[in-house]
């Protein structure tokens, strides 16, 4: 019954042919059966036809209109404030501390003894080898007479003056250990927190406490080897402390001999103007690049990085296009455009994960620069 059926990518769908199988499948339980899948079959093709045949969807998007922006060159690092000189107070030796001059937070001279270690046993071998050594001067002199008058060889004098000299050797040592068991300060500071107690067991591993310089304060920072030429000996930069927003100056002074080839980065030291900052503060450096320039600019977030290049979506003719784009300085109100737009070209700045190339995309708002710096 079928060889006069018109069959096309394997379905039947001729409306004259489907009464016909209706009216017979009545008869037919089994064509009856076929009759309902065939219809289903139709249906179905026709429901693709029509998805195929509806337009595609249009995403929604804010744009900004691209335009020039007075940009100024100013590279902000972050940095930390040390002091001028700066270290932790340990003994050299081992021993009971018999005198102890740490007042918290006081200030000291070069010099001043801030602690002594129990020396009785080092200061009972000095006076020991001094007796010695008296003893041994006497005998070197009157060998030194008889060895005139040739009393007695060369060899016996020879043994009595090295005997002198051994013992004087051994004295030396000994002052010098006794010296160790005196703590100084070695240059003029503010102690920091007594970290010990009078008569406590200290150790070369024991911290007594702190000495911090912070008469005069520096402050050490990193930048990209990018702006190395903007660092020079004796340039000025401005620094802010998290807690005062008012700027401070500081001058470099020297920079690191080489760069950190991990990070790329290259070390900087400045010294502060001024020390009302404590060492190890947290400050932002900002270092002046240049002077005013006319750049386009756009918000961060309208910037798709990718993984050898940075695009921008821009409408023309009701799509969106994906461009290549060169930047360059970040400021706080976006990123600098150097290549790949134009001033007047709409960019996309939201909705730009859903924006596929050449789609249609329609603009919901025309946002500024500054409405979008001051959403984020």
């Amino acid at each position: 019954m079928f060889e006069h059926l018109n069959v096309k990518h394997g379905y039947i769908c001729d409306s004259n042919i489907l009464s016909a199988l209706y009216h017979k499948s009545m008869h037919n339980k089994t064509l009856l059966i076929f009759f309902c899948f065939f219809a289903a079959a139709c249906g179905s093709k026709k429901t693709d036809a029509a998805k195929q045949g509806a337009a595609p969807q249009v995403t929604a998007v804010d744009v900004v209109v691209a335009g020039t922006q007075q940009l100024n060159n100013i590279v902000e690092a972050n940095g930390t404030v040390v002091a001028n000189e700066s270290l932790e107070v340990h003994p050299e030796v081992s021993g009971r501390l018999t005198y102890l001059n740490i007042p918290d937070g006081a200030s000291v001279g070069a010099g001043t003894i801030l602690a002594k270690i129990n020396d009785a046993d080092l200061q009972a071998q000095l006076s020991k080898s001094n007796v010695q050594l008296s003893l041994a001067q006497k005998t070197e002199e009157r060998l030194r007479k008889l060895l005139a008058v040739n009393g007695i060889n060369q060899a016996d004098y020879d043994a009595a003056l090295n005997n002198v000299n051994n013992i004087k050797a051994d004295i030396q040592l000994l002052k010098a250990q006794i010296d160790k068991t005196v703590i100084r300060a070695p240059f003029a500071a503010a102690l920091g927190l007594r970290m010990v107690s009078p008569g406590a067991y200290v150790t070369p591993q024991t911290t007594i406490a702190t000495l911090q310089q912070v008469n005069k304060l520096k402050v050490d920072f990193t930048i990209p080897e990018v702006y190395i030429g903007l660092v020079k000996k004796g340039a000025i930069v401005n620094i802010i402390t998290t807690n005062n927003p008012i700027k401070s100056t500081a001058v470099i002074v020297a920079t690191e001999s080489e760069i950190n080839t991990s990070t790329r980065n290259l070390k900087v030291r400045a010294v502060i103007n001024g020390n009302d900052i404590l060492p190890g503060a947290f400050v932002k450096v900002l270092i002046e690049g240049g002077g005013m320039a006319n750049r386009i600019v756009v918000p961060t977030n309208a910037i798709i990085p990718d993984a050898t290049s940075k695009k921008l979506i821009v409408v023309k003719e009701g799509k969106g296009k994906f461009v290549n784009v060169e930047t360059g300085l970040r400021t706080s109100s976006g990123v600098e455009i150097q290549s790949g737009i134009s001033v007047g070209d709409t960019v996309v700045v939201t909705g730009v994960l859903f924006v596929k190339p050449n789609a249609p995309v329609k603009v919901k708002s025309v946002k500024s620069l500054e409405e979008l710096t001051k959403e984020q």
